[in-house]
This record gives structure tokens, sequence and C-alpha cells, in this order.
């Protein structure tokens, strides 16, 4: 294999330039500060440009104008300056380890599909996001309505779906920045980074940080799945003052587990079991583990390291190796559910301008991201951790700011926005904020376009935002039920992402109107109740118009946001108060869509399967009785079919109309279908090859045959 770089051989974080090397190596200045070195591993790549003997990855199709691509796999290293103002925003990258010239180190994956012609593409940079270290290209290339299987090596024709990403001409890069996704957590392997620890500086007394850490544990696995070890995100300091609770549901008291009944599995101190030895945690329990970690690592720098390469990928000359030198025009960014919530961080914290002051992403379609940030910049963060209305309520992801603009806060009285550092400095990018009802009513999702006390904001310049009615976080099987009381929700977003990302493009490349914002504002609103203490609250059924259909308990049950106090040094990234408690804490309002006679939501974005319906579809859920009761079914929806005749509904008492008072037939069922894609192609969330799909789908189903 050969090497390529624009400098003599010289060497870096321990790995020499020169021939010997089994990879491709590019190499930026050593003077700069920033994505220092890229090696390419050719055993995981498939690129007849970088790569002697390869051929194009897909088997060798041709996207249209495009042509053919290939694949890069490999290593980034980068280097940041704690000094700069940019980065000094990270919290303990003051006290992270240093090199000879005064900089912090880190590695990272990287993925690079590029059309092998550069010059035969559309000049544009996707950067997929990943999620815990795996890809979503294929969300954007399968027109399945199912999920679509994931890889971070997609190789085979198959692999390339429907191939819409690469007929647009766009070139896909990744990255690794969650220190807690795992090599082996992606086909093809995970996207992981490579972060330092951070330490006190010798001389001083210890130079061990340490601190409080928390830890929700729940297992749903049962039989040959019950959990005997749950491992900790940071090992623990001290084998003393460290407490574990058990309750059954989240409205119980905890209670705590006696010395006696827990242990550490071995002198690391890095997991837990119970006493005495082989006694499983019980099913769907919730376990709470509170205790003094040390080491913490310093995860802000995944946010660094992903402006770094970005802008290393657009600006970077063929002299310093960049494999897009000349190419990119502009940059956008696709993501799903937490580096959605990482990418509001990014914004907030100031990385989408890069180091030249430049702007890093130019456009942002951003799903299942809600208001709330993902914990990573933080002493012992967890950025694995979502809250949903059961779970990880006590960690600080849902914290002031939650909307684009800049707002005080009435109940902490602070004064901040998510978008005012790259207001600032003229750095925002243009976003699509696409979310579910699950994020309304696990996540507090209205937050992101409201005040602190509930009235609704103007669009800011640069942000549109998208309810997708009647969905749920992820996109489930209409024929199980999993943890939950119901059917799972089996209607798909990503043919709206399809659209959303082409209007994204033309509003970045040409000023093109966007669609309009559609979100649940005025009498389609209705605010949930808190109830003082507890971890969720009420969404009264009444107010909600939510219809009585036999066999489905509705409870209300939704997340709350309370104003929580993790302590005094909060602000610089430091929980001293950790977990908080609810009690005594004041709350915001938040919101859901009103739903009409069949359940279904009013407000928002309403796909053919919830316009043109056959069944109930909610972003909500409630788990079975051996999963935890009534508590809520976290990211999980419900699909509640209707009945096929009048007779067959009125003799269960369904209220909802029977199929065939809807459609009569079946041929009425396809045109409401055709009608309702129709009229989302003229509105901007559909594309016509998908409203296409959407009629063939409808003719080949069964309704009403």
């Amino acid at each position: 294999m050969r090497r390529f770089s624009g400098l003599s051989p010289s060497t870096r974080f321990g790995i020499t330039v020169a021939s010997s090397l089994v990879a491709v190596l590019f190499a930026a200045p050593a003077a700069e500060a920033r994505i220092t070195s890229i090696v390419i591993d050719c055993s995981r790549s498939q690129s007849p440009t970088f790569c002697s003997g390869q051929s194009a990855t897909f088997g060798g199709l041709s996207f249209g104008s495009a042509g053919q691509y290939e694949k890069l796999r490999g290593t980034a290293f980068g280097e940041l300056d704690p000094l700069d103002r940019r980065n000094e925003v990270i919290t303990d990258i003051s006290l992270a380890p240093r090199n000879a010239s005064g900089k912090v180190q880190y590695s990272m994956d990287i993925f690079i599909l590029k059309p092998i012609s550069l010059g035969n593409g559309n000049h544009r940079v996707l950067l997929d996001m990943n999620n815990r270290g795996e890809l979503r290209l294929a969300r954007l290339n399968e027109f399945s309505l199912d999920n679509p299987p994931l890889t971070n090596d997609p190789s085979t024709a198959a692999d390339a779906g429907t191939g819409f990403v690469m007929k647009q001409g766009y070139t896909v890069v990744g990255n690794g920045w969650d220190v807690g996704a795992t090599p082996g957590s992606a086909t093809g392997g995970g996207m992981t980074i490579s972060l330092p620890t951070a330490h006190f500086p010798p001389g001083s007394p210890s130079t061990d940080i340490t601190g409080p850490s928390y830890e929700y544990l729940v297992n749903d696995s049962a039989g040959a799945g019950a959990r005997m070890t749950f491992a900790l995100t940071y090992a623990a300091a001290t084998p003393d003052n460290a407490v574990l609770t058990a309750r059954a549901l989240l409205n119980d008291t905890p209670v705590v587990v006696p010395a006696s009944g827990w242990a550490y599995t071995d002198a690391t101190r890095t997991a837990i079991r119970l006493l005495p030895a082989g006694t499983p945690f019980q099913r769907s329990s919730i376990y709470e583990f509170t205790y003094t970690a040390k080491n913490p690592v310093v995860t802000g720098i995944g946010l660094a390291a992903t402006r770094d390469f970005v802008s290393f990928l657009r600006h970077g000359t063929a002299a310093q190796g960049n494999p897009l030198a000349g190419d990119v025009v502009h940059t956008f960014s696709y993501s799903i559910s937490q580096p959605s919530r990482t990418l509001n961080d990014f914004v907030h914290l100031g990385f989408n301008e890069d180091e030249n002051g430049q702007r890093v992403l130019d456009g942002i379609l951003s799903h299942t991201g809600g208001g709330s940030g993902d914990q990573i910049n933080y002493r012992f963060a967890q950025p694995g951790r979502t809250e949903r209305n059961r779970q990880n309520h006590l960690y600080p992801e849902g914290v002031f700011p939650f909307a684009h603009e800049t707002l005080t806060d009435n109940l902490s009285g602070k004064t901040d926005g998510r978008d005012a550092r790259c207001t600032a400095t003229n750095t925002c990018p243009k976003r699509f904020e696409v979310n579910t009802a699950n994020e309304y009513w696990v996540k507090a999702g209205s937050l992101l376009h409201t005040d602190t006390r509930g009235n609704d904001l103007k669009d800011p310049d640069d942000a549109r935002y998208y309810l997708m009615s009647g969905l749920s976080h992820g996109v489930g099987d209409a024929t199980t039920k999993s943890t939950c009381q119901q059917f799972l929700n089996p209607v798909s977003p990503y043919r709206a992402h399809r659209a959303l990302l082409l209007a994204l493009d033309r509003w970045v490349s040409d000023g093109a109107k966007p669609p309009k914002s559609r979100i649940p504002e005025g009498g389609d609103r209705v605010f949930a109740v808190t109830v003082p203490g507890s971890q969720v609250g009420i969404v009264p059924q009444q107010e909600l118009g939510w219809p009585n259909i036999p066999g489905v308990l509705y409870t209300g049950v939704i997340t709350t946001r309370y104003f929580l106090d993790f302590g005094p040094d909060f602000d610089n990234g430091i929980l001293s108060n950790y977990p908080p408690s609810v009690a005594g804490r004041p709350a915001y309002p938040i919101f859901v869509s009103r739903v009409d006679k069949d359940g279904n939501e009013i407000a928002g974005v309403r796909l053919p399967g919830v316009e043109a319906p056959i069944a109930t579809t909610t972003g909500w859920a409630l788990r079975a009785a051996a999963t935890g009761g009534n508590d809520g079914c976290e990211a999980n929806g419900q699909y509640i079919p209707f009945q096929t005749t009048k007779s067959q509904r009125e003799a269960i008492g369904d209220p909802r109309k029977s199929l065939e008072e809807r459609y009569k037939n079946h041929a009425g069922y396809v045109k409401e279908v055709a009608k309702a894609a129709d009229k989302l192609q003229k509105d901007g969330f559909l594309l016509a090859e998908d409203v296409q799909r959407y009629i063939d789908e409808a003719e080949a189903s069964n309704v009403l045959k």
C-alpha cells in the first residue's frame, strides 16, 4: 500500500510517517493545532484512488452523474490548544495532559464516502453524526418503512439501498466523538474516539480527580438475559460512601439495598453485583447507584474533534493531505437522537466556529433532538444517557437554554440561548429541528420553541420546527409489543427526511424559503399538569381529546421538566449535588398536540400513516405488567388498529370509525393515501418518488381487499 503526505517523514503521536506503514497517511503542517494527521486503513477501505489495486465500493454501482463511489476508513489524530478561547469552554481541558508543544491530543475513527471523481459530485459534505458509534446513512438511502439495516461499512450493492444520497452527489463523512461508543457497537465497527483523562497537576496532594457520580440501572431482559452485574461508567475512587437503591415503579420510594446485599465485582471497582453471589438484578426494577468516582475523561473534546475534522475537510489543502481539498462548497449534518442533542450542545458551546473564525456546518438536519443537550461537557459526563419518561431524569440533559433565541429563564434568572455564541460570531447554521410526538411526551420537546413560561416563540431566522405527528422515537414493529402494553408504532419519518435534506440544501445554497414550521400552537396545545415531587406529570384525557378505546389504558403519563439544583459550580461543568432531588423544585410548562377523534395528533406533519390512517398511532406508550406496570414505555409509541367493519367496532364499543366506514373499499383507501402524499409533496415534505412509493405500498396492502 502507498503513503501520501505533504510533509517529509516525521513522528506524531508515536506513529512514524514512513514507507513501512501499512496504511495511507495524510499529514497537516506541524505548526497547526487541529487535525495533525489522517491514517487511512486500506484493509477497511474500498478506494481505487488511495489504495492500490482496490475497486469502487457498492460492488461498482454508479450513481447517476456522480458516478462510482469509494470508501475510506481510518484514524484521525488531532491536538487542541487549551488556551484558545474556543477550547477553554471544554470542562477540565486545563487539567488534561499536554504534549511538548502544550497541546492536548486525541485520536478518532473516521469515515469518508466520496465520488471517485470529486468533480462529478455536488461539492457538499454531509456529516453523518453517528449515534453511539453507529452511522445513520442507511436511513436516508432506504425507502422501506421498517428500520433499514445499519452499517458502518457500506460495501455491497445492497448496502446502497435506493442510493438517494449518492445520486445527489454528497460526500458523506463521519468521525468518532462519543467516548462511550465501543468498537463493536455497529456492523463494520463502531466509530470511537480516544480521549485523555483529567488529573490534578504534579505536586497536588493527589493527582486523581474525584467527585460524585450516579448510575441509573435497569434491565428488561428475562430468563437467560437476566443481569448479574452492572458496569459503572467510571471506577469508584473508594469502597466507602456508595449507596444502592431499588424500586419497582418510578413513583415508588427507593429502598436502600443494605451494604451486605451488594458488592463490587473486583478490586478495580468498575462494576457491581448483588449478594449472595449469583443473585440477578430483578427484571425491570429501577436500581440507582451513587458513589464517588475517579479519573474523569475530558469528554467535551469530542465536540472540538468534530469541529476540526469537518473544518479540515472543508479548508485543508492538498499539500496538507486533505482528500477533499478544493471541493467542498457547503457542509451539512444528518443526525438522529443522541447526536442531535449533541449538536444542540455543539452550537450552544460555540463549536460551529472553527479556529479561524469560520462557520463549520452550514446546515443541520436534526431528528429527535428536542430542546435537550447530551450532557457531554461535564465532569464525569455520561453522554450515552438519555432522559425519557421512566429513565435518567436526574442527569444534566434537559437544562436551560432550550431554545435557539436568547431568553431570560424565569426560574434560574439566567439569560442565554442555544444560538447566542454563533450569533455573536456570525457562524450559526441553518437548522431543521424535526421531532416526533415522543419527544414532546417524554423529553419536554415543546421547550424548543417556547419561552420558559410556555409562550410560543416566533421562528428564528435560521431555524424551522417540524413535529412528525403521532410518531414514536424510533420505528417499531407493529406485530410486536416488546416491553409495552400495545403493539409498537411502525410509522417512519425517513421519507420526509429526504425531502427536508434537499430543502435545507436549497435554503443554504440559494436562499429558497423552506417549508413552514409545523408544531403545536395556540388551541392545538395541551399543557401537562405537574405532580409535585413526582418525576412524571399528567396530560388530562378530556383536554387532550383521547377517546376511550377498548383494551387501551390511558394514564396521561408525561415527563416533567424541573429546574434542578446540581450545585454551585454547575455552570463550570462540575456537579456537586448529584443526583439532585425534584422535591420542592419548580417545573417548566410543557405541552403536547391535541388529538382528533381517532386519538391521532392534530398538529404537525401528518404523514400518510396518520392522515390516511388504519390505526391510532401515538408517541407515548405504557409498560406491560411484567416490565414496570403502567410506567411510561420510554421511546416507544403505540399502534392500535381500527376494526374492519362498523358491526365489529360496535360489538366491542370502539368509538373510532372502521376501515369500511372511512374508505368503503381498497380503492378508496389507496385514493386517500395518494391524496395525503400529494399534499405533503406540495408542502415540501415528500419527494415525487416517495409519493409513488406510498401509493404503491397502499396498492399492495391488504387493507379492505
